[in-house]
């Protein structure tokens, strides 16, 4: 991977953003997650040494929940039990995270922008494009560097729209192992047609890091 201006890899700047190495007040990057408890536990379990680091010092590093990252999937499991707005009570696994206080789960979940289950009318790619809007809506995710925990099908979906098309890519094939972690750039722009102003969205294929895990022969969301 390529250094960044401070001389480090693209991996190990990866791991310094999702960590927040030596940001312990407020990080340069929002931790984001699906509405699916599995997204949202490991989100808390992979980063915990993060929020144990900043959550006792701030208000301002979390887990906010961004509807639009939940499962593309008919199936029972990629729905939500979580009733709209409500607080994300800790299971079994989340109960008792090394390194986080006891109680600290739920205090971490941020579910103002949670509605509920995705609507009937919606599909796959409505939530996808939802997403890209998301991630540059400072109303809901202020910071420029977003941590995002999702399902493996949402993520190949990414990497098949967005990536060029003529672009041949392992992501565009294979699911992201389970707690596999990639960094990449979306960039977005208005594009004009004639017919009024809309917003685009494209993954930088240079920007493409695998940091953990990779992509595999997964096929579970």
């Amino acid at each position: 991977a390529k250094s960044d201006g401070n001389g480090m890899s693209g991996e190990e700047n990866a791991i310094r953003l999702l960590l927040a190495a030596g940001e312990e007040s407020d990080p340069t990057s929002q931790v984001v997650s699906s509405n699916l408890r599995r997204a949202i536990s490991t989100a808390a379990i992979g980063l915990a040494d993060r929020f144990a680091a900043t959550s006792p010092r701030s208000d301002e590093d979390g887990i906010l929940l961004i509807p639009s990252l939940q499962e593309i999937s008919r199936n029972p499991d990629a729905l939500t039990i979580l009733p709209p707005g409500g607080t994300s009570r800790p299971t079994w696994c989340d109960d008792d995270i090394d390194g986080l206080s006891p109680g600290a789960f739920a205090k971490l979940i941020d579910s103002r922008h949670h509605g509920g289950n995705k609507s009937l009318d919606s599909n796959g790619l409505i939530r996808l494009e939802q997403f890209c809007a998301d991630v540059f809506d400072p109303s809901k995710i202020r910071k420029d560097v977003v941590v995002a925990a999702g399902h493996s099908l949402f993520y190949r979906s990414v990497f098949q729209v967005y990536l060029p098309r003529g672009m041949e890519h392992i992501s565009k094939k294979k699911k992201l192992v389970n707690g596999g972690t990639v960094m990449l750039t979306l960039r977005e722009a208005s594009v004009n047609d004639g017919t009024g102003s809309r917003k685009e969205y494209m993954i930088d294929p240079n920007s493409l890091v695998v940091v953990y895990g990779g992509f595999g022969k997964h096929t579970k969301g």
